[in-house]
């Protein structure tokens, strides 16, 4: 069974992402991106944000939906700062389905990404506000845990600087994560594999 991509992703206003109406056999499709999903009206200046849902599910499509845009943004699949910016915003989302979630409410993303300071920052929202992550500085692995706890080491290793502060107009929290492009200033993060 196929799912329809707007079941998981909620935002009336997205630029750039419309879905064709039903077809006869009543299976909605994706429409061909316009010009908005490959350019901004800024070039210098990279701005995405979308809801999706609480879910696994939801998790997967923001991670690969900032994969398309990062690439129409001129930093290609496969380069060090697409697979570090994908990672992080995958770590982020999964921390907001599996620490955040609320029944009912979605969590938010938005990636901005400056040409001029080679700085991309991604940010999450969800609305648990009960459920707060360690500080940076406290952030550290947790004895005998192995395939879980470790996101926001990966997060602290591949971003520059990252932290989280309550949200000012509601209950929840956003996490956020700054990377550095290497080579356009100071405090890049670089991810060699096998350093964690």
């Amino acid at each position: 069974m196929r799912h329809h991509w707007s079941r998981y992703a909620t935002n009336a206003n997205v630029v750039g992402m419309t879905t064709k109406p039903d077809t006869p056999t009543g299976a909605a499709q994706l429409a061909t991106p316009t010009t908005n999903l490959i350019s901004a009206p800024d070039p210098a200046d990279h701005t995405f944000a979308m809801r999706f849902t609480s879910t696994p599910r939801g998790a997967r499509l923001a991670r690969r939906l900032v994969a398309v845009r990062l690439d129409a943004w001129g930093m290609p699949y496969g380069t060090e700062p697409h697979e570090a910016i994908v990672l992080i915003v995958a770590e982020l989302a999964a921390n907001a389905v599996r620490h955040g979630h609320v029944p009912g409410r979605d969590f938010h993303l938005r990636l901005c990404h400056e040409e001029r300071s080679g700085a991309a920052r991604v940010e999450v929202t969800d609305t648990r506000g009960e459920r707060m992550p360690p500080r940076p500085a406290v952030a550290h692995p947790v004895p005998g845990v192995t395939e879980s706890g470790r996101g926001l080491l990966l997060v602290a290793h591949l971003a520059a600087r990252w932290d989280w502060h309550l949200r000012p107009d509601g209950p929840g929290k956003t996490v956020w994560a700054e990377y550095v492009l290497p080579g356009t200033g100071t405090g890049a993060a670089r991810f060699v594999p096998g350093d964690l």
